[in-house]
């Protein structure tokens, strides 16, 4: 031991780092796929829902990548009492096969011209799939590193559930430059969008093999009682103050990753008329900050806790978020589109390399998958996967294109009241009666 920490031994590093890949790979798909469809939604709106105004073809396909999202709370009450119930690893195989259907869905789906209405019937069809998937994933994702984490470790393990998606941000970021240098404007309407989607269907057959090698955590085969599912729903409603406080803390985070992330294309192209291909870079080099930042405030929350980090970094959002993007929005340029999306960056990835495994410790033990999955999801649904379309929608409004700074103010301000709170709440867990 040194300083209250265990020393890790090289074939006990070896012996995590693995199941950390095994486990992440697929998160890694999940939000890979997600995020394809907020990068290309101006192309996807002209294929599939056609309209004489360029707006409205616009919002059709943000409303769809956000109606995803109104599928995360359904799919982590079901899917994260089975993963509560039937353990980890067999609910992570089943969201990985439920993402892998909905994104076939959307790669090979003709677009409007061919089949008419069927086919953004069934492109939504396809991001409700996805969404009711995702709802669990981030959960169990960070509930399996959280009990395989070394002792003082939780952190930093914990942290690569955001870091894999932030890999898939990189990914598919690198993919938009190359498509971008590579095809004209029209062909990359046409189908060159399509080329990411399927690029993600090539690998699910090599995350499904690698994640099947996962074991079960040896903190959830060491509990004596896994409860039922109508047990695990009735934990959730007993604990309807918790669930809400961990939603407001998600918002600041969900709310700032779709931002710098999935709008981050569409926001210097239609409102900044920068370059395709300057905003991609920007979304790229946001991609590569996160992945630095995230890990390493994930292990500093280890050291100095969890809510002075989420209290800090809501503060210093709420304060810098709107004139940021008033400074950005007064010249608009690839430099200043790139500063003020690193200084978010910065605010996002250090206040969820805390959030995350903050949100793992708040829940009770018994619904930590369902608990966590379903806050989680609530903000998504509810804020974080609209904020595209919000941001959309208030700079038609306003006429103020850096109105979507005070989206994200308000969202920080719902993060900063949920982490001064949660520490009043105390979980309640399944009543001893019903253990058996």
């Amino acid at each position: 031991m040194q300083g209250g920490y265990k020393v890790n031994t090289p074939s006990d590093l070896k012996s995590k780092i693995w199941p950390v890949v095994r486990v992440a790979s697929g998160n890694f798909l999940e939000m890979y796929d997600f995020f394809v469809f907020g990068y290309y939604a101006a192309a996807i709106g002209r294929v599939f829902f056609p309209r004489s105004s360029e707006f409205a073809s616009l919002m059709l396909s943000l409303a769809t990548f956000g109606a995803g999202f109104l599928m995360r709370p359904l799919g982590a009450i079901f899917l994260g009492a089975y993963i509560d119930h039937r353990g980890r690893r067999a609910g992570l195989l089943l969201t990985l096969g439920l993402m892998s259907i909905g994104t076939l869905s959307i790669a090979l789906t003709p677009g409007f011209a061919v089949l008419g209405i069927l086919a953004p019937l069934l492109v939504v069809i396809g991001r409700l799939l996805q969404g009711f998937s995702a709802g669990v994933e981030l959960g169990g994702v960070s509930v399996y590193l959280a009990e395989i984490a070394t002792p003082g470790r939780k952190g930093f393990y914990v942290s690569w559930q955001s870091g894999s998606q932030q890999m898939a941000v990189v990914l598919v970021a690198l993919l938009g430059v190359i498509l971008n240098t590579s095809l004209m404007p029209a062909e990359l309407d046409a189908w060159g969008w399509r080329i990411p989607f399927l690029m993600g269907c090539i690998i699910i057959p090599f995350i499904f093999t690698i994640r099947r090698s996962l074991q079960e955590t040896g903190e959830f085969l060491a509990r004596k009682h896994h409860p039922t599912t109508t047990e695990i729903w009735r934990s959730l409603v007993r604990n309807w103050r918790l669930v809400l406080l961990g939603t407001l803390i998600v918002t600041m985070s969900t709310v700032s990753f779709y931002f710098i992330t999935a709008y981050t294309p569409t926001f210097g192209r239609e409102v900044l008329k920068l370059p395709g291909s300057a905003n991609l870079v920007v979304t790229l080099c946001v991609g590569l900050s996160n992945l630095c930042w995230i890990p390493v405030m994930g292990a500093l929350s280890d050291r100095v806790g969890r809510r002075p980090m989420l209290l800090l970094f809501a503060g210093l959002t709420l304060l810098t978020a709107y004139p940021a993007l008033t400074w950005m929005v007064d010249a608009p340029s690839f430099t200043r589109l790139l500063v003020v999306e690193l200084w978010l960056s910065f605010l996002y990835a250090s206040y969820n390399g805390a959030m995350v495994v903050y949100m793992t410790e708040i829940m009770p033990t018994e619904v930590r998958t369902a608990g966590f999955s379903l806050a989680y999801s609530l903000a998504t649904a509810l804020f974080g996967g609209f904020t595209p379309a919000i941001s959309t929608f208030l700079i038609h409004l306003t006429k103020n294109p850096a109105v979507p700074g005070l989206w994200l103010s308000f969202a920080a301000a719902c993060g900063l009241v949920g982490a001064l709170l949660s520490n009043r709440v105390r979980p309640a867990g399944i009543p001893i009666a019903s253990r058996g």
